[in-house]
């Protein structure tokens, strides 16, 4: 598995994240440490988890896999989410930051957490007082790394930027939806990322599911794609443009003999900008097939031929200023 440096940071990570969103519920504790134990055998350092998965169980028993190999493994986590029954009990508050990494690092039973992620913009917190936190963190040596989820383009710019004008830690990553059925982050945060170096690490690069061939055109009556509400709502996956996006990756698949997901999944690892898509499977035959995404090529005139069946449609105003683009001034 190819090694890659995380956004405008030295940090080392695999091409591919793995995700424990299921540890402790539709994947049980030993298969879950079995499943970790595989991704570091076959060449993988980067887990990515957070205080609200699975009530916090999720953060236990990758604490317990990671005891052992703790200083080869980059540990990602988050903060923001609701965890206790009273006022200061969810959002990105000096608070609730403060109390928040403890109970992580006591859960994952470790004294640093390498990668600290804002799991989602809070309207109520001004980023100053965030990022003022979050730098005290880095400074203590209970933090590493910084990073972001779930951000608009402004929300990142402005974070960017407060972090210059204070001398804080800037967010060297932000985790976005991000897959071929869901390339909303095209419209302004990845040309963001590009320019100012901030490594993409994208959530349901499968999406949700629906890439891996499992489902019909029929709604599903269970798996996550079967949910009423969420970003996995079949409402929003099974479109006719997103079949018309699948019938591609299956096309593809067939041509190169891989899986659907490995077709997607590669699709992501070849794209400029991403650095290590985050991939959770609930069965190691799910891991596996997975991990049969890295250590080969995909041509270039299928990723192409996908890349065009995904793209969103022109819009303004980036149709105004391609229009006016000038070509760059040769030495």
């Amino acid at each position: 598995m190819q090694i890659r440096t995380l956004g405008r940071s030295g940090l080392a990570v695999s091409e591919l994240c793995l995700g424990t969103m299921s540890f402790g519920n539709t994947t049980s504790e030993a298969d879950a440490i079995r499943m970790i134990h595989q991704f570091k055998e076959q060449g993988g350092n980067f887990l990515d988890t957070a205080n609200v998965y699975v009530a916090g169980r999720s953060e236990e028993i990758v604490g317990k896999a990671i005891k052992d190999i703790r200083s080869e493994v980059v540990l990602a986590t988050k903060v923001r989410m609701q965890t206790a029954d009273h006022p200061n009990g969810s959002g990105i508050s000096r608070k609730h930051i403060l109390q928040s990494v403890e109970e992580s690092l006591q859960r994952l039973q470790t004294d640093y957490i390498d990668l600290y992620q804002v799991h989602v913009w809070d309207h109520l917190t001004p980023i100053e007082e965030t990022l003022r936190a979050l730098d005290d963190l880095v400074t203590s040596g209970k933090v590493r790394y910084i990073g972001c989820s779930n951000f608009f383009a402004w929300h990142l710019m402005k974070s960017l930027a407060c972090s210059d004008a204070n001398r804080y830690v800037r967010f060297i990553s932000i985790q976005p939806q991000y897959s071929l059925v869901s390339r909303e982050m095209d419209r302004e945060m990845m040309s963001l990322c590009l320019e100012e170096n901030v490594g993409v690490i994208p959530w349901a690069p499968l999406g949700g599911g629906f890439l891996t061939g499992r489902y019909t055109r029929e709604e599903p009556t269970s798996g996550r794609l079967s949910a009423k509400v969420g970003e996995s709502a079949w409402a929003l996956r099974g479109t006719e443009r997103n079949f018309a996006i699948f019938d591609a990756v299956y096309s593809a698949a067939s041509e190169l003999d891989k899986t659907p997901a490995q077709i997607a999944l590669a699709w992501l690892l070849q794209r400029k900008g991403i650095t290590s898509p985050i991939f959770g499977a609930t069965t190691l035959e799910q891991f596996a097939d997975n991990m049969g995404a890295v250590g080969w090529q995909m041509p270039q005139d299928i990723w192409d031929r996908l890349d065009e069946a995904s793209a969103l449609p022109s819009e303004y105003p980036n149709r105004f200023i391609a229009k006016f683009a000038r070509p760059y001034a040769s030495n």
